[in-house]
């Protein structure tokens, strides 16, 4: 045995090369067996919908409900079959159909009645979307009032701004945590949106509802058996009537039209997992590049075997931001597939439909990964404020020479004292003598700035602008954005 698979093997898709999602609740709500069993939801709601118009029997709905689960299914034979029609719903429907029929022939002719393959695999996506985000919102709160109790500790811990990778002006950790903040609240906010607006789809074969409406024609209202309450009087004209009880029976929105290609509802959704996995990307870029051994200044929480290398012992990787990073790479290009499939032609794309499903299913993996992720990672930051200090301290004061700049300029010309502080900061740079040294005994500046005053210009705990009151303010857009509040003031 050479340990290779043969082509009639059947393999699992568990995560092996998805560490981002694998093991975590997204992944379990958006695995074979919950497609397939969302699927079955739908028929079971379609059904449901019916009854609640007048179009099917109750015992037909109870035996329809009892024989959708998932368990009960050749899910592997699915697959297969799927090739034949392109999309797992037709063979599902014969496969349901056959099953409810071995219990209650009649009850066989409701199953899908008026339907089509895309209103069940549309309906169910929403399931699944609507799911998956309920996770990643809770997971983005947690994340958020970690980093607001972060943003508030951490208000006057200084560090060195960095633009274009170099120190810039002091800032403090409390303010780049805002910011961290205000990514993850806004994430929060389109996710919540998003996830209160997905629709259900039934439209039929062109989204005319037809076939619904034939039926109701066919029954003149009286699908239910006798005795049963409420419905229509016959002669109704089902189809937009069943628009209602299947959304609700679903737990979705209402949908205005059949959108089978009217795709707004998957370009928003990649567009929200996209802004969630670039919101968390940022945190956890920024957690790596603190992180870094010559720099140091914060650290992931410690976990048995975290971080580990498979040849180099003394690494401990910052394998949580990773994980994020990796999903805020991969993310933007499923989104972009899922934005192209906006161009849908005719009543049914012939092939833009079908490139939806998997790169839906991958964001929405790769997100919710990435939410859970960002949970421990946020929770758990290990700040190390006495590295930020030394490491504002290797420019000796060049840090805070704005500061000086704005101070000299009226005695100085605001141009005089930009080049004479850049001629400055070269020389200490080159010969590696203080700063401060060199200012203190420069002829235009001794007679007009004394020794501490130049030590206290040149402090870069003391130049930390308005960090304090935006930290307030990222704070309060928190707080009514429907933020929970767990940090001491």
């Amino acid at each position: 045995m050479n340990g290779r698979m043969t082509s009639a093997s059947v393999g699992t898709d568990s995560g092996l090369l998805a560490p981002t999602w694998a093991g975590t609740p997204a992944a379990a709500e958006a695995t074979d067996e919950a497609w397939l069993q969302a699927m079955l939801d739908v028929e079971v709601a379609l059904a449901q919908a019916q009854f609640e118009v007048g179009l099917t029997p109750a015992e037909a709905l109870a035996t329809i409900a009892a024989e959708a689960h998932a368990d009960r299914l050749d899910l592997v034979a699915l697959a297969f079959a799927a090739r034949a029609a392109a999309n797992p719903v037709v063979a599902l429907v014969t496969a349901l159909t056959e099953a409810v029929a071995a219990k209650d022939p009649a009850a066989a002719e409701y199953v899908h009645r008026g339907s089509t393959s895309q209103d069940i695999l549309d309906s169910a996506a929403m399931l699944i979307a609507r799911r998956v985000l309920t996770l990643i919102a809770t997971d983005l709160e947690r994340t958020a009032i970690a980093l607001a109790t972060l943003s508030d500790s951490h208000r006057h811990t200084v560090l060195a701004g960095r633009t274009l990778t170099q120190h810039a002006v002091p800032t403090t950790l409390g303010l780049k945590a805002a910011g961290w903040l205000q990514l993850v609240t806004d994430a929060r906010t389109r996710v919540r949106a998003v996830a209160s607006a997905l629709p259900a789809q039934l439209g039929g074969a062109a989204g005319t509802l037809a076939a619904y409406r034939e039926y109701a024609t066919l029954d003149g209202g009286a699908g239910r058996a006798s005795g049963d309450k409420g419905g229509v009087e016959a002669g109704v004209e089902a189809g937009v009537e069943l628009l209602a009880p299947f959304a609700k029976a679903l737990g979705l929105a209402e949908p205005t039209l059949p959108w089978h290609t009217v795709r707004t509802p998957i370009a928003e959704l990649g567009a929200a997992l996209q802004l969630v996995t670039g919101a968390l990307g940022k945190f956890a870029l920024d957690v790596q590049t603190l992180s870094r051994t010559e720099i140091g200044e914060v650290s992931e929480p410690a976990a048995e075997g975290r971080g580990a290398s498979s040849a180099m012992p003394q690494k401990r990787n910052p394998a949580l931001a990773t994980l994020i990073v990796s999903a805020a790479r991969q993310v933007p290009a499923y989104a972009l597939v899922l934005a192209q499939c906006l161009l849908a032609e005719d009543e049914r794309p012939a092939g833009a439909w079908h490139a939806e499903w998997q790169p839906l299913r991958e964001a929405l993996r790769l997100a919710g990964g990435a939410a859970h992720t960002a949970v421990e990672l946020a929770e758990g930051l290990i700040v190390h404020p006495d590295r930020m200090l030394a490491n504002l301290e290797l420019t000796g004061g060049a840090v805070v020479t704005e500061r000086l700049a704005v101070v000299l300029a009226p005695l100085l010309g605001k141009a005089h004292a930009k080049k004479l502080l850049s001629a400055a900061s070269t020389e200490a740079a080159t010969t590696g003598r203080p700063l401060t040294e060199i200012l203190a005994v420069h002829p235009e500046l001794a007679a007009g700035l004394t020794p501490a005053r130049l030590a206290d210009l040149l402090d870069p705990t003391r130049y930390t602008g308005a960090a304090d009151a935006l930290i307030d303010r990222a704070l309060r857009t928190y707080e009514g954005n429907g933020g929970v509040v767990r940090w001491a003031k």
